[in-house]
């Protein structure tokens, strides 16, 4: 009975430490999907500095622990520093502050982690950053509906989920999954990305459709929530990426880029309530 009293005393003080240590964050963000493999960190990434670019004082917190890819994508080198007792500096990266387990273990190491741990690092995340003063703290999720995911929601109260799916049916299958997950978790607004949203033939300009399309949008519907728009695939943000150069701060004449300027601004309004 004492070792359970103990525990629940150390679960809310963490609860508390991180409630305060969030305090300076005006919103947040989550950005998650039902699977992976659908473009969920290069929307989170972009998203991200999509809203540093208007201005906001904005934060990055990769939450997915098993598969921190946000360092390389936005081509961070530095690392955590010392703060204030009890707190880390996070490195920034065009106004960008950046937390990721990737940039406080040596390249290369997998992070063979039980559920557990995972969580408790993602509550550090939360709680002893110095995040300090953000319009906006995006946070990019591990996909599928798992133990980090509901410690994400429940310990950042997001004001905002954005669900990213493709438009093929095995994918819209898990972003329902993934909407209504959030509902239940009482997240309030909600809104649909639709990625690789067709193919635009370099040679002739026709649309290809390889995965379809309208069906993140059909689903938006469907369930009553926001649809924030559609992406194309483009090959150049592959590339960037392996690059560490995210979409939003190269080609400004780009499809993708003028989508994620559009994905930005329907953000921006729904959290706004307008």
């Amino acid at each position: 009975m004492e070792t359970q009293t103990a525990r629940l005393a150390t679960v809310s003080e963490q609860g508390r430490r991180i409630q305060e240590n969030l305090q300076g964050v005006r919103e947040r963000i989550v950005v998650f999907s039902g699977k992976g493999g659908v473009g969920k960190t290069t929307v989170a990434v972009n998203l991200a500095f999509a809203l540093a670019k208007s201005g906001n004082r904005v934060g990055l917190l990769d939450a997915d622990v098993t598969g921190p890819d946000v360092p390389k994508m936005v081509g961070l080198l530095g690392k955590p520093t010392k703060g204030e007792p009890g707190f880390m500096v996070p490195p920034e990266r065009d106004g960008v502050k950046v937390i990721s387990i990737a940039s406080l273990i040596p390249e290369d190491s997998p992070v063979i982690w039980r559920g557990p741990l995972r969580s408790r690092a993602l509550d550090q995340f939360l709680g002893e950053v110095a995040w300090g003063s953000l319009d906006h703290l995006v946070a990019d999720l591990p996909p599928g509906t798992g133990d980090e995911v509901m410690t994400m929601v429940q310990h950042m109260k997001p004001q905002l989920a954005v669900v990213v799916t493709t438009p093929q049916e095995m994918s819209l299958i898990d972003c329902r999954r993934a909407i209504n997950m959030a509902r239940k978790m009482g997240v309030e607004r909600l809104g649909v990305v639709e990625n690789m949203s067709g193919l635009r033939c370099p040679q002739c300009g026709h649309l290809i459709e390889v995965f379809g399309s309208g069906g993140g949008e059909q689903v938006a519907k469907e369930l009553g929530v926001v649809f924030l728009g559609r992406l194309p695939m483009d090959l150049n943000v592959r590339e960037q990426a392996d690059r560490g150069m995210p979409v939003m701060l190269s080609d400004e004449t780009s499809d993708i880029h003028r989508a994620f300027v559009e994905i930005t601004e329907h953000v921006i309004d729904l959290i706004e309530g307008n």
